[in-house]
């Protein structure tokens, strides 16, 4: 029961914001300059059993690359509907992903984790690339990645 509220809470909290208690979240994603096309990289939330809670963003807009997100796929068993209208380009070696998506309060502080898998054609992938604990006193604090993303900050 626990999970259901807390995969409804995530679920809300991204469709409805209103029904909610919520705040907008900027999720910055800097990228190396690793010399490959753009990354595809999949952003979702687990909780402190590691279990899949829900996905907040798609970076990349070919389904066909989505099985490289391993992490991500294996979660969601490929389940396209987990990404339905938070798709956004794929993004270049160098840049940044800038986003703001408004996240449950429940989520701070309770156990839960973003993870970003990544995957970039004709390279290695990078699942869990980034993994970090959604806290308040984590807000504004550089995660660096392991392959592909140089930093990523999640500031309230």
């Amino acid at each position: 029961m626990k999970a259901l509220l807390s995969a409804l809470a995530l679920t809300t909290a991204l469709t409805v914001p209103a029904l909610a208690i919520a705040k907008p979240v900027i999720l910055t994603t800097n990228m190396n300059r690793y010399g490959g096309d753009g990354v595809y990289l999949a952003l979702y939330v687990t909780d402190g059993q590691g279990t899949y809670m829900g996905s907040l963003w798609m970076a990349g807009g070919k389904s066909k690359y989505y099985e490289h997100l391993s992490d991500w796929h294996r979660a969601t068993a490929g389940n396209l509907a987990e990404i339905n209208g938070i798709t956004g380009a794929s993004v270049g070696a160098g840049r940044q992903l800038k986003i703001t998506l408004d996240l449950a309060d429940a989520l701070f502080d309770a156990g839960y984790e973003l993870h970003i898998d990544a995957a970039v054609e004709d390279m290695r992938d990078s699942p869990s690339e980034v993994v970090v604990p959604l806290t308040t006193t984590g807000a504004g604090q550089p995660v660096g990645g392991r392959r592909y993303i140089r930093d990523f900050t999640y500031d309230m």
